[in-house]
C-alpha cells in the first residue's frame, strides 16, 4: 500500500453484537469520519440473512456519515459474535463477501476487539462478564487461546446468565431441603408474580417462568444486604471466570508474564464484591497479570484490525482513533 493510496483511503470497522452492529471509518491516521449503528447481527440469533442486513446497514450509515465512496475503503476489520469456530468460516465469508467493499478484510470473534483495543500492546487476554461470558487471548507470537463460550452447557460461568442459573439451583435446593433458604427465593416469586414457592419451582420446571440474565443485578443486592447464598453465587460466579481466564492463560504460557487482562461486561462494574475473589484467583496463577477495564468502544478493536491488514501498526493511530470518536454515540457494551 503506498502513501498516496493512503493518503486517499479509508479504514472501516466492524463490530458485529447479539444487540448491536456498530461500524466506524476512519481516514489511515485513525481519525474518525463516520459512525452507523444497526440491530443485532449475531448469525446464530437472527439467522445468516439477518447478519448480512445488519452488517449492511451499520455500514451503509457510516458510509453515509463520512461521505465517502465504498470503493475508497482501502481495509475492512470484523468483529463477529457467533463466530466461534473453523466451521462457521464459509459463512463468514459469505456473508462478508455478499458487502461488496472489494477490499483486503479480516474477521475474528467479537471478544478479541476488547483485546485489540483495551490492551496496551495488543495482546493479552480478554474476558467478557455481561449477559454471558467469554475468554479469548493471545501471546506475542499471535498464538490464540480461547474458551468455548458456551455459558454453563460446558461449565462456564460467570456472567448474569449463570448468575440467574446458580440462582435457580440455590432456591431450588432451599425447596427441596437440599441446602438453606434464601432471600433469592421471595425475589424470584416477586419477579415472577407466582402465588408461593411450589408455584414457583412449577413454573421455572415447566418452562412457564423465563428468568432474564437482568436479574442478576438483584442478585448482587441481595448479596450486598448479606444473604449468604447470594454472596456464595457472587463468590463462586467471580472464581469460576477466573478459572476460565487462567486456563486461557496456561494455553497461552503467560502465567509467568506481564500481560494486560481486559475486562469487559457489566458484571465489572459491580465493584469488590466480585472483583476481589476474581482478582485473588487470577492473580494466585498469574501474578504478573495486569487488570484493566475496557474503555472505549470494541469497535475501535475493529479498525485497528483493519489497519494490521495493510500493513499499519495498530499502535501508531489508536490514540488518535480513540480521541476523535467522542463526538459519536458508541456505546461500550456495559450492559446485562
Amino acid at each position: 500500500m503506498d502513501n498516496k493510496q493512503m493518503q486517499h483511503g479509508y479504514l472501516l470497522g466492524v463490530d458485529v453484537g447479539s444487540s448491536k452492529t456498530h461500524a466506524l471509518i476512519t481516514d489511515c491516521s485513525g481519525k474518525t469520519l463516520g459512525f452507523g449503528e444497526a440491530g443485532g447481527g449475531n448469525h446464530d440469533v437472527v439467522g445468516v440473512d439477518g447478519f448480512k442486513h445488519a452488517m449492511q446497514r451499520a455500514i451503509q450509515s457510516a458510509i453515509q456519515t463520512a461521505r465517502i465512496q465504498s470503493e475508497d475503503v482501502l481495509a475492512l476489520g470484523l468483529g463477529i459474535s457467533g463466530y466461534d469456530w473453523p466451521s462457521q468460516d464459509g459463512v463468514m465469508v459469505e456473508a462478508i463477501e455478499a458487502l461488496e467493499i472489494g477490499c483486503p478484510y479480516q474477521y475474528t470473534n467479537d471478544v478479541l476487539l476488547g483485546l485489540i483495543a483495551g490492551s496496551s500492546e495488543g495482546w493479552g487476554v480478554a474476558v467478557v462478564a455481561g449477559t454471558g461470558n467469554n475468554v479469548r487471548g493471545q501471546n506475542r507470537a499471535g498464538k490464540v487461546g480461547r474458551i468455548t463460550g458456551n455459558s454453563v452447557y460446558f461449565g462456564e460461568i460467570g456472567g448474569g446468565s449463570e448468575i440467574v442459573w446458580l440462582t435457580q439451583v440455590a432456591v431450588t435446593h432451599a425447596w427441596t431441603q437440599r441446602g438453606p433458604k434464601t432471600a433469592l427465593t421471595q425475589m424470584l416469586i416477586s419477579f415472577t408474580e407466582a402465588p408461593n414457592e411450589f408455584e414457583l419451582i412449577q413454573g421455572i420446571a415447566t418452562g412457564y417462568f423465563h428468568l432474564p440474565p437482568f436479574l442478576a443485578e438483584e442478585v448482587f443486592r441481595i448479596a450486598q444486604e448479606g444473604d449468604r447464598v447470594a454472596l456464595d453465587i457472587i463468590n463462586t460466579s467471580a472464581r469460576e471466570l477466573a478459572l476460565n481466564v487462567n486456563a486461557v492463560v496456561r494455553q497461552l504460557a503467560l502465567h509467568d508474564e506481564k500481560f494486560d487482562l481486559v475486562m469487559i461486561g457489566s458484571i465489572f462494574q459491580s465493584g469488590e464484591i466480585y472483583l476481589s475473589p476474581f482478582r485473588e484467583t487470577v492473580l494466585a496463577f498469574a501474578p504478573h497479570a495486569n487488570l484493566v477495564h475496557l474503555t472505549v468502544p470494541p469497535v475501535v478493536g475493529s479498525v485497528l484490525l483493519a489497519a494490521q491488514t495493510i500493513g499499519i501498526e495498530p499502535g501508531t493511530i489508536k490514540d488518535t482513533v480513540v480521541s476523535s470518536i467522542s463526538d459519536y454515540p458508541i456505546g461500550n457494551d456495559q450492559e446485562f
